[in-house]
C-alpha cells in the first residue's frame, strides 16, 4: 500500500508532518481528516528510498551511454505545451503505456527544450520516478500547476482524465491569449508605420524647409517652429529618441522587480479605460479556470491556490489570492476576502459562496471562466472597433497639423513675392 507524506494543520493551527498508509490520495485525505486535522500538503513518498539500488539503474549498470542534448535557451511555448499535452492525452486514451506514450513524443519533437526534458523524463520513469516526479525537474517545460495536476491524476488513479482535462485548460488558455494578442497587432503596426513615416518627415523633409525659409526670411508662426525644432531633436539627437523608449522599457522593467512597484504598475493597468477592463477580466477568467482545474482534479484546495497566486500574472490579484489563502487557513471562506478585495464583481462572489455551500466549487468556478471569456471577446472586439476611428483621428491630426505648419509659411512667402 502505498505512504503518503502529508502537511497539515490541527484545530489550535498548530502545523503537523506526518506520513500515512492508504490505497490513494483521497483515502489519505479522508482519513488525516478523520483524525482532526487540516490537509494543507501531501504527496505519495518515493518508492525508492536512499541507498536501495533501483532494478531498472542496475540492469544499467552505470554504463549506459546518454543521448546528446541540443543546446537550449528558454523555456516552451505554450503552443508546444498545448500540443504535446494534447497528444499525450490521446495516446494515454488509446491504452498505450505512460513510458511508451512519451518515447513515440519524444522521438515526433524537434531538437529545443522539451525534447531534452522527455528525455530525462523517460529515464527518470525507467528508474522508478513517478511522472509528476520527473516532470518536476523540469520547471522550464512543466510548471507548478501542470505537475500538481499530474500528481492528483496518479493518486486518484486517473491519469488520462486529468490529461484531458489539462489539455482542456492548456487549448481554452492558449485561445484566449491568441485572440488577446491577435487584437493587438493591428493597432500596434499602424502605430509604428505612422512613427516610421513621421520621423521620415522630420528627419529628411523638415530641415529642407527650414533651409528655404531661412533663405527668404520668413517670419514663422509658432507651429512652425515647434515643428522645425522637433525636426532638430530627431537630427541632432537621433540617439536620444530611441534611448528614451529603452529607458521607459528598463524602467517598467526594474519596477516590476519590486512587489510595490509591480503592484502600482498593474493597479494603474486596471485603470485604462477599455484596456483596463480586458486585462482585469482576463485574469479573472484565467484564475478561475486554473482554479477550478486544480479542485476538479483534486489538488488541496491551499496548495491550488498557492499555484493560482503564483500564476496570476498580475500582482493586485497576487495580492487578493495571498489573502485568501490566508483565509482558508485560518478555516474561512474563500468567497469573504474576495468580496473585500474588490476585484471581481458580486455576482463573481456570490456563485463561489453558492459553490462552496453546495460542495460544487469547481463547476461554479469553470462557469465563471466561461462566462469571463466571452466578456473578454466582446471587449476584444469592441476595442479593435474603438482603435480604428482613434487612429484614423490622431494619426490625421498630427499629419493636418505637420502640412499647416508648413503651409502657412509659404502662404506667407507667396505672398510677400507677388507683393
Amino acid at each position: 500500500m502505498p505512504t503518503f507524506q502529508f502537511e497539515a494543520m490541527d484545530q489550535t493551527g498548530k502545523e503537523v508532518k506526518d506520513t500515512i498508509d492508504a490505497a490513494t490520495q483521497e483515502e489519505a485525505q479522508q482519513l488525516i481528516r478523520q483524525k482532526g486535522f487540516f490537509v494543507t500538503k501531501i504527496a505519495e513518498r518515493a518508492k525508492n528510498q536512499k541507498g536501495k539500488k533501483n532494478p531498472a539503474a542496475a540492469k544499467k549498470g552505470g554504463g549506459g551511454r546518454k543521448k546528446k542534448k541540443a543546446f537550449t535557451i528558454g523555456k516552451i511555448s505554450n503552443k508546444q505545451l498545448c500540443l504535446f499535452t494534447r497528444q499525450l492525452s490521446t495516446l494515454q486514451d488509446a491504452g498505450l503505456p505512460i513510458l511508451r506514450s512519451l518515447k513515440i513524443l519524444e522521438g515526433q519533437c524537434k531538437p529545443g527544450v522539451l525534447k531534452n526534458a522527455l528525455g530525462d523524463v523517460v529515464e527518470d520513469i525507467e528508474s522508478g520516478s513517478t511522472l509528476s516526479e520527473a516532470f518536476a525537474k523540469h520547471p522550464k517545460a512543466f510548471d507548478k500547476l501542470y505537475c500538481n495536476m499530474i500528481k492528483a491524476g496518479e493518486a486518484g488513479g486517473a491519469l488520462e482524465a486529468i490529461l484531458q482535462r489539462l489539455a482542456d485548460f492548456k487549448e481554452k488558455s492558449q485561445t484566449l491569449k491568441r485572440r488577446v494578442k491577435g487584437a493587438m497587432v493591428y493597432p500596434i503596426v499602424v502605430i509604428l508605420v505612422a512613427v516610421v513615416i513621421v520621423g521620415f518627415i522630420l528627419y529628411f523633409i523638415i530641415p529642407k524647409f527650414e533651409t528655404i525659409f531661412a533663405d527668404f526670411g520668413v517670419d514663422l508662426p509658432d507651429m512652425t517652429k515647434f515643428l522645425i525644432w522637433a525636426s532638430h531633436i530627431v537630427v541632432q539627437k537621433f540617439w536620444l529618441v530611441l534611448l528614451i523608449p529603452f529607458l521607459f522599457w528598463v524602467f517598467i522593467k526594474l519596477m516590476y522587480r519590486n512587489k510595490t512597484g509591480a503592484y502600482i504598475l498593474d493597479k494603474l493597468w486596471l485603470y485604462i479605460p477599455v484596456m483596463g477592463t480586458i486585462v482585469e477580466k482576463s485574469t479573472v477568467a484565467r484564475t478561475m479556470r486554473t482554479l477550478g482545474t486544480l479542485v476538479q482534479s483534486g489538488v488541496p484546495i491551499l496548495e491550488s491556490l498557492n499555484i493560482v497566486k503564483d500564476t496570476a500574472g498580475n500582482a493586485v490579484f497576487e495580492r487578493a489570492f495571498g489573502r485568501i489563502y490566508d483565509s482558508i487557513r485560518e478555516g474561512e471562506t474563500i468567497a469573504q476576502p474576495l468580496r473585500e478585495s474588490r476585484i471581481v464583481d458580486d455576482i463573481v462572489v456570490n456563485m463561489i459562496d453558492v459553490g462552496e455551500e453546495t460542495g460544487d466549487l469547481d463547476t461554479m468556478l469553470n462557469k465563471i471562466a466561461d462566462n469571463y471569456e466571452e466578456e473578454v471577446e466582446v471587449l476584444v472586439d469592441s476595442l479593435v472597433s474603438l482603435l480604428e476611428p482613434i487612429m484614423i483621428v490622431v494619426l490625421g491630426g498630427i499629419i493636418g497639423f505637420i502640412v499647416i505648419a508648413l503651409f502657412l509659411p509659404l502662404i506667407q512667402l507667396i505672398t510677400k513675392l507677388s507683393g
